[in-house]
């Protein structure tokens, strides 16, 4: 059996990027601007294009961020899944430091573009997600080492991000944002989630103590599963905004096929495709409900 080809040149760096990571950052943006739509007949197209692209450039730069800091750890070593840059010796560990920090720089700078519109608030939000972006697997005490990345990306990526798609085109922080943010936050938790189950082994002999660790394989799917259908439950209660919420329902059968493969017992390897088939229920999801509230 032939060896899958190392990526080279440009393709390291999109590999780096974890591209299959990046519905995550589509989601929030996508549902908090249909809900704008809902709530005021239109959207602020260039917020949501700016607000689009600090989300993006913020799940890009913690995917280069946590590839330095683990690989600068040695925690990455021998690790399935997606190539990590500095482990495999692909790029050096300063190459990947300065992607992170040169990622970091441009949210930075379409978050000030979108501070100077909406809010100098604004900044404090991009510097505390920045702050949890780094903190995740960096500095000396890295949060993710302890069991906390699920909260920090239900947080960040999920009410923040959602919430802040609506506010940078409406000035205003809503209940209905609240309650579209759970779904897609809850589905960010299952993408963390579902890689920390892929890595709980080697996680456990590294000493990455993750909430896939802490909890054990067994629990560890549970959690995942919980995640999962948290985030169609809280889609369906979207009802009380559109009657055509239901439409997230056609999600279902995908969401089916990932809990049955993982409670099947996949490991390792073999929960690659659960993860890319998350991130396509993410996706499915997010725009189906942006559809439903287009709708109204």
């Amino acid at each position: 059996m032939s060896e899958r080809p190392t990526p080279t040149g440009l393709t390291i760096w999109v590999a780096g990027a974890r591209p299959k990571t990046l519905p995550a950052a589509i989601a929030p943006v996508l549902v908090g601007t249909a809900l704008r739509h809902r709530d005021h007949h239109g959207i602020n197209l260039i917020n949501a294009i700016l607000a689009l692209a600090v989300s993006l450039m913020l799940q890009i730069a913690v995917n280069y961020s946590n590839d330095y800091s683990d690989g600068v750890k040695g925690t990455d070593d021998n690790r399935v899944g997606p190539m990590r840059l500095v482990a495999s010796g692909a790029a050096s560990a300063q190459a990947v430091k300065w992607a992170a920090i040169i990622s970091f720089l441009l949210a930075s700078l379409f978050g000030l573009v979108l501070a100077e519109q909406v809010s100098w608030w604004l900044l404090l939000v991009g510097a505390l997600s920045i702050a949890a972006a780094w903190n995740y697997t960096g500095g000396s005490r890295p949060y993710g080492y302890l069991g906390f990345g699920e909260i920090s990306v239900f947080l960040f990526f999920g009410l923040v991000a959602t919430m802040g798609s609506y506010y940078v085109q409406s000035a205003q922080i809503s209940w209905g944002s609240f309650l579209v943010s759970i779904p897609v936050g809850a589905l960010s938790c299952a993408i963390l989630a579902v890689n920390n189950l892929r890595d709980l082994p080697k996680d456990a002999l590294v000493g990455k103590r993750t909430l896939a660790v802490r909890l054990g394989d067994q629990r560890a799917r549970y959690l995942f599963i919980g995640l999962l259908l948290t985030a169609h439950i809280s889609a369906l209660l979207a009802t009380v905004l559109t009657p055509w919420a239901p439409l997230t329902l056609l999600a279902v059968p995908l969401t089916i096929r990932v809990i049955r493969r993982t409670r099947s017992g996949a490991r390792g390897l073999d929960l690659i495709p659960v993860l890319v088939n998350v991130g396509k229920v993410q996706l499915l999801l997010s725009a189906t409900l942006a559809f439903a509230l287009f709708l109204l």
